[in-house]
């Protein structure tokens, strides 16, 4: 079933249900002060009336790499300290039930890109599967290329934002070849077979070894007074976590592991940089005409004992894994707020091209958020979804034949269908201990302990059937009936 890309939806009315309200509103309303400090931007949300919006506005997109939902100051977390972040959230729609169709970075980012979910785009994995050849033979690097090929065959935002005379810049997290190959018109990433670059190669130096790259793409768009598109996906927070000394030292001695106080100082360390980035936009006087979007391509919970992620994060289905805050600032157009809807990263793709007054593509399953947060419109959709497959590609022209779970968010009801799809040498992360229905309350139980399918069967039945509805999968079966 396809979806309008201007289907409407209704708000939620859920708290975030994983810490006291108190400590999350402490963190915006601290993000508030600052801003107020230091001048707001030179803008406030009500300059522009509902019918009033600046055409073409620049567009910053910031995509952490393996953040917590909770690992953040505004989100409320007692030792991560995220101050520009915080800032940005202060201005900000802030949607604390954001999240991610999928739980990896590669489909998570094409999905970002086309506006598509991984079964459409066909990316559902990081890797094609060593089962298909030698990962170092000719004919696994044309595995590789297939894999890429997918971008080439659907609508990207740089493509259709050139349209409306942008420039757009890659840099970081880039798998889909040279950044050229997604429609970008500058980029850091040469790519596979130039580059022989798994996931990034050069681009994948920006933040961690300062933004100059952005900052003069930022200054020759100026110069040629054309609206300006940036990708800003560092290897921030991700592995590895090798944070610099002075910001380690801040959380050596408020956790017990050395692999959490590394990685809460990778976070911060991540920060610094959205900060820059921020200021030097607000430096040129370009905030009050740049949408600045942020989120997190995927979760991660650190495991303690180890440099690796714990279960029920990164790849998973379940809360670590695909909750991610979403960001949405424009000064003077979006009012800052934080709000209660449920929305998805699919939904991303159709709001900035709705900003931009570009094309959106007829199949995009999102909805365009702008009316909704500038008050014109309720959401009306009432359930989100998402899908996890295997990390490696067992079909790179088949999704089903990688599908480990299909999953839906109605509410405060959360529903895990669990399926048999191939999972390759990542087997540990994906245990599928329990192989029935999982239905969780998400108000009462976020960190999804309590699985409660048996007490609701007549929920798990329609919402299975939603599910299905969605995307109609007939080459997999669930490991157990959830009828059973």
């Amino acid at each position: 079933m396809t979806m309008s890309c201007f289907a409407a939806s209704g708000p939620t009315k859920l708290r975030t249900p994983s810490r006291p309200r108190r400590f999350v509103h402490r963190g915006i309303v601290l993000g508030c002060l600052f801003y107020l400090l230091a001048g707001g931007a030179n803008a406030s949300a009500g300059d522009v009336s509902a019918g009033d919006v600046p055409d073409r506005p620049n567009i910053v997109l910031i995509v952490g790499d393996d953040q917590a939902w909770t690992d953040y100051g505004f989100m409320g977390h007692p030792h991560v300290r995220t101050p520009h972040l915080d800032r940005l959230a202060a201005r900000s729609a802030v949607f604390p039930r954001g999240y991610v169709p999928s739980a990896l970075c590669r489909p998570s980012l094409a999905t970002l890109i086309t506006g598509l979910y991984a079964h459409q785009h066909k990316i559902t994995g990081n890797d094609p599967s060593l089962e298909l050849a030698d990962p170092n033979s000719a004919e696994y690097a044309r595995w590789r290329e297939r894999l890429i090929s997918h971008i080439d065959r659907v609508p990207t935002l740089p493509k259709l934002l050139a349209e409306r005379g942008y420039w757009s810049h890659q840099s970081g997290k880039w798998w889909e070849g040279s950044y050229r190959r997604g429609g970008f018109t500058h980029g850091m990433t040469r790519g596979f077979p130039e580059r022989g670059g798994r996931h990034g190669d050069d681009g994948l130096t920006i933040g961690r070894q300062g933004l100059q790259p952005i900052m003069t793409f930022i200054d020759e768009a100026v110069g040629q007074r054309r609206p300006f598109f940036v990708w800003y996906a560092p290897l921030l927070p991700h592995s590895p976590h090798n944070p610099p000394e002075r910001l380690l030292a801040k959380y050596r001695d408020k956790v017990d592991s050395i692999h959490v106080a590394r990685y809460y100082a990778m976070c911060e360390w991540f920060d610094e940089t959205c900060g820059a980035l921020i200021d030097y936009v607000d430096q040129k006087g370009l905030t009050r005409n740049t949408l600045f979007v942020y989120l997190a391509d995927n979760g991660w919970i650190q495991d303690p004992g180890s440099p690796n992620f714990a279960l029920r994060s990164k790849q998973s289905p379940y809360e670590g894994g695909v909750r991610q805050p979403i960001l949405l600032s424009w000064p003077g157009v979006i009012p800052p707020g934080w709000r209660e809807e449920v929305v998805s990263s699919i939904d991303l793709a159709p709001t900035l091209l709705s900003a931009a007054g570009a094309q959106v593509p007829q199949n995009c399953p999102g909805i365009n958020l702008l009316p909704i947060v500038r008050g014109q419109q309720r959401l009306e959709r009432t359930t989100i979804y998402g899908e996890t497959f295997a990390h490696d590609v067992a079909d790179v022209d088949r999704p089903e034949a990688s599908l480990l779970f299909r999953w839906a968010i109605e509410g405060r009801w959360k529903l895990l269908l669990t399926y048999d799809g191939a999972v390759g040498r990542h087997a540990s992360v994906h245990p599928r201990t329990d192989q029935r229905p999982q239905l969780f309350d998400l108000h009462s139980d976020p960190h999804e302990r309590n699985n409660v399918a048996a007490e609701h069967p007549e929920l798990v039945e329609r919402m299975a059937a939603n599910i299905a509805a969605w995307w109609p999968v007939t080459e997999r079966k669930t490991l157990t009936r959830w009828k059973e």
